[in-house]
């Protein structure tokens, strides 16, 4: 299969690993990727503080980049949130409707990693091995936004090696949402406490999670703890093998 990878800002610029495991990993299981080099933000953040106008030039360019691709992944619940929930709004408030269909047939067949993985590859067990105590952490926009439900944690039970944990209260957000976490920085930042807290009493030396936004937040707080956990992608442990 021919995929298209859509980088995402994040891990264009801050997280890489994530999105050359995706590239490494899917790669690894016979697809081949490409990557679009027009392709830029997805507006989110944008649309998320109010600038739907500003975001239109955006999902404008997203869908002229992404619109001759089949199937098209990201290594981001909250990306993928955006392209299918947004984008059709924001080229819709903007009188734009064949732009509002164009994006809505993209949003369809953009999938965040670990959906691609198991509902159109139909796979499972992607051969991975990563001998270390981990936890999962499910982010706000991929569990109730894109609702992967549980196909992460049905991937990462098949790694080998793995001494995977349930994380107390996992459903709860870590406070990062994006700008509410400069907006509302208090509450965020006790959020935050009570996620590292539950991560901690897990005893896991990962914390893995399918957004690298979240992963930010959370290893950030975990470091100025000094609390021995790493934060780890998703996509990396996928990745890795007894090779690796």
């Amino acid at each position: 299969m021919r995929i298209a990878l859509f980088v995402t800002c994040l891990a264009d610029t801050l997280f890489p690993a994530a999105a050359k495991a995706t590239v490494q990993l899917l790669e690894r299981l016979g697809h081949e990727v490409v990557f679009p080099p027009e392709q830029t933000c997805c507006g989110q953040m944008h649309v998320n503080t109010g600038y739907q106008k500003a975001a239109l030039p955006l999902v404008r360019r997203h869908v002229r980049t992404f619109e001759d691709h089949d199937v098209i992944v990201a290594p981001s619940g909250s990306c993928v949130g955006s392209i299918r929930h947004q984008h059709a709004m924001v080229a819709r408030g903007a009188g734009d409707h064949g732009l509002e269909r164009a994006a809505q047939a993209v949003g369809e067949r953009t999938y965040e990693l670990s959906e691609l993985l198991v509902d159109v590859l139909k796979i499972e067990d992607v051969g991975a091995y990563y001998p270390h105590r981990v936890t999962y952490h499910p982010t706000c926009h991929s569990l109730r936004m894109i609702r992967v439900g549980d196909k992460p944690l049905r991937l990462l039970r098949n790694v080998r090696g793995i001494d995977l944990v349930d994380l107390p209260a996992a459903e709860q957000c870590c406070g990062f949402g994006g700008t509410f976490a400069l907006k509302n920085a208090d509450t965020s930042t006790a959020m935050l406490a009570d996620k590292m807290q539950h991560i901690k009493d897990t005893g896991a030396e990962v914390c893995t999670a399918g957004d690298a936004s979240c992963l930010m937040h959370i290893g950030g707080g975990l470091n100025r703890l000094d609390a021995g956990v790493r934060t780890v992608h998703l996509a990396e442990i996928l990745a890795a093998t007894e090779e690796s």
